[in-house]
């Protein structure tokens, strides 16, 4: 279903989020997660893309056994760093005729192993160079339709806490108008801990003339390695002193930091509904139980209840 369609219909809309496993045992263990989520009848759910399109062929066949497999409608993720347009093409050009109706363009980062790799040399250097050419994209070939006449739906990275590598905030509100004005249909947040930045990113879009839906993006706390390592990913990410106080009553015992996690990521949670957010997605980390443990919390039982 086209992303313009499922804003239409729901309120406010939940999704989540996984990553390809490289590992059999890995995948089997992400599709147990997946079913015990798909009860919840989440209005998407995306797919990672890895870095330099890593888990280019990983991505793709997750996102195609989830179709196959379930009712869940699937959003992959595309980044065009290190990649020429024909891969670019070929790419979308398969997600197009298997029936893929939406895709999360992200400008992505170059892989580990790349060191110092120049951009200069990407067919797409910015996330909206790349948000234009999807918006391009003919869903037609040889006179047959491969996908939805709209085109792909559209999605957009942004940033409550600021871009780490915009530090000029009024800079940042300008790249992320130009994908807006390049063509994406609605923005998903990198994750935060405090409202307060979402409300004023919220406010700050608005007054920058972006009018597309905005999802807030929450990643409930489930361990103290899960923080740090959320600290890692989300270079830049504020950590509320209340929030580290609460943490640091849980004495380092994993089920009383699980626990914290929980409750914070759920408050969180009431609060955004409180104040009519668009949409919340799960950074899930291919586990159902924190999610799920967030639904309940919440009393929702599954997110058609917010249409």
């Amino acid at each position: 279903m086209h992303i313009e369609d499922i804003f239409s219909r729901r309120r406010t809309t939940f999704s989540f989020e996984f990553f390809p496993p490289k590992t059999e045992k890995g995948s089997e263990s992400l599709f147990a997660a997946i079913r015990d989520l798909e009860p919840l009848r989440p209005a998407w759910v995306s797919v990672t893309y890895g870095a330099g399109g890593s888990t280019r062929d990983l991505t793709r066949r997750l996102v195609l056994r989830i179709m196959r497999e379930t009712s869940l409608e699937v959003m992959p993720h595309l980044t065009c760093v290190a990649h020429t347009e024909a891969e670019i093409y070929d790419l979308i050009e398969r997600y197009a005729s298997e029936r893929v109706s939406n895709i999360l363009a992200l400008a992505g980062d170059p892989p580990e192993s790349m060191p110092g790799y120049d951009r200069s040399r990407d067919a797409f250097r910015h996330a909206a160079d790349l948000v234009r050419f999807l918006r391009e994209f003919r869903t037609r070939r040889g006179g047959r339709a491969i996908g939805d006449p709209r085109g792909f739906g559209i999605g957009v990275a942004g940033f409550p806490e600021g871009h780490p590598a915009t530090p000029n905030r009024l800079t940042e509100l300008e790249h992320l108008r130009a994908k807006v004005d390049a063509g994406a249909d609605f923005i998903v947040t990198q994750l935060f801990f405090d409202n307060r930045d979402f409300y004023d990113f919220r406010e700050r879009c608005e007054l920058a003339g972006i009018a597309v839906p905005i999802v807030a993006g929450i990643m409930p706390i489930t361990s103290e390695r899960n923080l740090k390592r959320m600290a890692e990913l989300a270079l830049g990410a504020r950590f509320p002193a209340r929030l580290l106080r609460a943490l640091g009553r849980a004495g380092g015992d994993p089920d009383a930091v699980r626990r914290v996690g929980v409750h914070w990521a759920t408050e969180q949670c009431r609060d955004l509904l409180d104040h009519g957010v668009r949409g919340i997605h799960f950074y899930t980390l291919n586990s159902s139980t924190a999610t799920r443990e967030i639904y309940a919390n919440l009393g929702v039982k599954d997110s058609l209840a917010l249409a």
